[in-house]
This record gives structure tokens, C-alpha cells and sequence, in this order.
């Protein structure tokens, strides 16, 4: 990536995630929506759609601004347009959390809110899969095809996602009713299982082959995992439309799309350690270490699930299931991958102008992993104890949990601001003859 064009607004892209994040786990210290409301209140969905659309979410249109033009060796189709995104995204998500409160009973029922939030949403994620997908079909090959797939995915939860809301506000009429009656497993699926999760990993098996120093996974393998992920959602979604249509109900459909999705990962765990195995640096840098929890929680929650179906529990535990996919794999993923992305594009921006006419430090001198692990660890620690509370429970434990989970994310905050001001920069390499500090929120022209 030497060279290669760095997406101005990446940054307030990841700086947006991390405050949604914050607000997130603020809530769930505070108890509100699940473990202490049903899963289908409206405080719930007010903590399901910060995490979903405000953390996770944003993060990856974030990172996507970044590697999609890495992944297919082409520039961005429009750089001006993540800016006006982040903007429609963060008004249509506070649009539809007040719409959520207002449903409550905690703010004034002005539905209205919650089609007028659905409608911003959609413009914003609009302008996303525009830009993205313009880009990646530039050359639609290797972790390309994921995001593609991953995209199209996305399309159809804002799509889903933007019925609920004209549903829940009385303008959708019986169709829509019956859509958010049946569809909401349709919708989280297409999220999470699609838009968040094959994205994640067509985008992984990029940067773990670059910060390890591997060959690319093979395009054969990696295009069978993406054909049973791709053929998991299409069978969520398409087939569970039809079974809706026809008031067959969704047993036959989710069972079906369960096998792919295990398929699915089996799959990319087999083509992770073919990363792990080829990899010519050896020493793993803390940004791997801490993705190898994340696979850990991705497998946990794998294992779990199989456990809770096999047991007629799942739909009991449904939220503890959640909570470790989220929060274990997917956040932690992100976390592990954002810490290092920060550090790279912030070494790109300040030291690439001036490579090869001053002495300039190596991208692991930017971030102290040693003071940096001990946040990581405490943040999973929480995850896997607040998935043993919810197990179990124990709802003001999980609430403990979720505090340790703050502190965590706190520290790891707290280190990626260092990172990008440069703070354990040795100071005769900190700024050479030519290097301009980066800006916190955004990248310089």
C-alpha cells in the first residue's frame, strides 16, 4: 500500500463507531433493553440498532472507504461522497433510536420519526453501496466478491429494516404488518450474517495476508466460503420471503440457512489457518493476537448455537448467542483490526511523503503493543463473562460485565488517539524534515 491514496474520512468514520459504541455499552451498564427488557422492546432495539448500525456499521463503511480501492488496485469511485454518508447515517440512526424511545413510551410518540430515520438511512447506506460497489466491480475477484455480496446483503436489511419502521408507524398496511410480525430473523440474518460478517471476512483475508506477510488465500477456496455464505443468505432472505407469502413459517428456512452458515465458517476458519500456517512473519503483532480471540469467540458462538438448537434452547438463549457474535466476534475483530489500521494509515500519511529522504520509524514504533494488550484481554474477558451471565442469568452481573467491557474499550481508545498524535514516537523521528502531523478526525489532502 505503499503510495496508495489514503480515504480522507476514515477516521471520523472509526472516531463516530467508537462514540456509538461507547453509548452502547453506557446503556447496557445502565440496564436498559436486554437482559432487562424482551428482546423485541423498544429498548432493546434502541441497543440493537447503536450497536449494529452505529458501531459496527459505520466502522465498516469505514474501513471499506480504505481497502475496497486496495482490494481491486482501482481508486474510489467518488471520495466526496463518505462525508454526506457519515451525515445521513448518524441524523437516520438518531431519527430512528427517537422513533424506538417515542414506541417506548420515553420520548413523545412521534412515530414519524421512525419512516423519516428508515428514509435517511437508506439514502446514506445508499450512497455507501453506490460508491463501494462501483469500486469493487472495477475487478470483482478474491475479498472483492465478498464485499459485493456483503453489499447486496446490506441492501436487503435496509430494505427489510425500512418496512419494519413504516409498519411500526402504521403506514405499510397488512403487508407490512405481516413483514415485521414474521421477518425480524430475516432481517438480523441478512445484517449480521451478510452485510457485517461476510464483509468481515473477505476484508480479513486482506489484511491478515498484509500484516503477516502471507500469500493470498487460494481464489477456489475462498470462493467456495463465499458461495455457501452467499447461498446462506439468499436462502434467509429469499426463501423466508416466500414462506411468508405463503404462511408456511420459517422452521424449515432458518434450519436450512443455520447448516450454510456453520458450513460458512467451518470454511473460513480452514482458510484462516492457511493464512496462519504460510505466513512468513512469525512473530504475531498484537493486532493478530487479538483477532485469534475473536476466531475464538466466532467459534464459541458456532459451538453454542449448535448446543442451543440440539436442546430446543435457542430461542431462550437467543440473546446470550447475540451477544457473543457481536461483541466477540464482530467487535472484536474490528477493535483488533482498527488499532492496526489506525497505526498504518496514520504512518502512511505522516512518514510515506518523506520514505526515502529521512530516517523514519517502523509502523510497530508508532503503538506500544505491551501497554495496549492488557485493555484487549480485559475487553474480551468481559465478553466471554457477560456470555456466562447471560447463560446463566445473572442480569446485574452481565451488567458488571459490561462495565468491564467499558474499561476495556476505554484503554484501547485510549491508544489509538496515541497512536495518532504520534505520542510514542521517538522525538528525533517523530516529525523528519517534510512530515506534518496527522489530524484526529480525518486525513490530509
Amino acid at each position: 500500500m505503499i503510495g496508495a491514496s489514503i480515504s480522507r474520512w476514515t477516521m471520523s468514520y472509526f472516531a463516530m463507531a467508537l462514540a456509538w459504541l461507547f453509548v452502547a455499552l453506557a446503556l447496557m451498564v445502565a440496564g436498559l433493553g436486554y437482559p432487562a427488557a424482551h428482546l423485541a422492546s423498544p429498548d432493546t432495539l434502541v441497543l440493537v440498532h447503536v450497536v449494529c448500525i452505529g458501531w459496527l456499521s459505520l466502522a465498516m463503511c469505514g474501513a471499506l472507504f480504505q481497502f475496497v480501492p486496495v482490494l481491486v488496485a482501482k481508486p474510489l469511485f467518488s471520495e466526496k461522497w463518505a462525508l454526506p454518508a457519515l451525515g445521513l447515517l448518524t441524523a437516520g440512526l438518531a431519527a430512528l433510536l427517537a422513533g424506538f424511545l417515542g414506541l417506548g413510551g420515553r420520548l413523545p410518540a412521534w412515530l414519524w420519526l421512525l419512516p423519516l430515520g428508515a428514509t435517511l438511512l437508506i439514502a446514506g447506506f445508499g450512497l455507501v453501496v453506490v460508491d463501494l460497489g462501483l469500486t469493487a466491480w472495477l475487478r470483482p475477484q478474491g475479498p472483492a466478491r465478498f464485499v459485493l455480496v456483503g453489499l447486496a446483503s446490506l441492501c436487503a436489511t435496509a430494505a427489510f429494516g425500512a418496512i419494519f419502521a413504516f409498519a411500526h408507524a402504521g403506514w405499510a398496511g397488512s403487508t407490512g404488518q405481516l413483514m415485521l410480525t414474521s421477518g425480524v430473523p430475516l432481517h438480523a440474518i441478512a445484517g449480521l450474517g451478510g452485510w457485517l460478517t461476510l464483509t468481515a471476512m473477505g476484508v480479513s483475508y486482506r489484511l491478515l495476508s498484509m500484516f503477516m506477510l502471507a500469500p493470498d488465500v487460494d481464489d477456489r477456496k475462498s470462493n467456495v466460503t463465499l458461495a455457501a455464505g452467499a447461498l446462506a443468505i439468499a436462502v434467509a432472505v429469499v426463501g423466508g420471503i416466500l414462506a411468508i407469502w405463503l404462511v408456511a413459517g420459517l422452521s424449515v428456512v432458518l434450519l436450512v440457512t443455520g447448516i450454510l452458515g456453520l458450513a460458512t465458517i467451518a470454511l473460513y476458519g480452514r482458510d484462516v489457518i492457511v493464512i496462519f500456517n504460510t505466513r512468513k512473519r512469525r512473530q504475531l503483532e498484537l493486532n493478530t493476537r487479538m483477532a485469534v480471540l475473536s476466531f475464538a469467540s466466532l467459534a464459541g458462538a458456532a459451538l453454542l448455537g449448535m448446543a442451543l438448537v440440539l436442546t430446543g434452547a435457542f430461542a431462550a438463549y437467543l440473546g446470550a448467542f447475540a451477544f457473543l457474535a457481536i461483541f466477540g466476534w464482530l467487535s472484536g475483530l474490528v477493535l483488533a483490526k482498527l488499532y492496526k489500521i489506525v497505526a498504518f494509515l496514520t504512518w502512511l500519511e505522516t512518514y510515506g511523503p518523506v520514505m526515502g529522504r529521512a530516517p523514519t520509524p517502523r509502523v510497530q514504533d508508532l503503538v506500544s503493543e505491551t501497554r495496549a494488550s492488557k485493555w484487549f484481554v480485559i475487553y474480551h474477558v468481559a465478553v466471554w463473562f457477560g456470555t456466562l451471565m447471560l447463560l446463566t442469568g445473572h442480569s446485574t452481573a452481565f451488567r458488571a460485565a459490561a462495565a468491564m467491557m467499558t474499561i476495556g474499550l476505554v484503554g484501547i481508545v485510549r491508544e489509538v488517539i496515541r497512536t495518532r498524535r504520534l505520542a510514542d514516537v521517538e522525538s528525533p523521528l517523530r516529525l523528519p524534515g517534510g512530515a506534518w502531523a496527522p489530524h484526529l478526525l480525518c486525513a490530509r489532502n
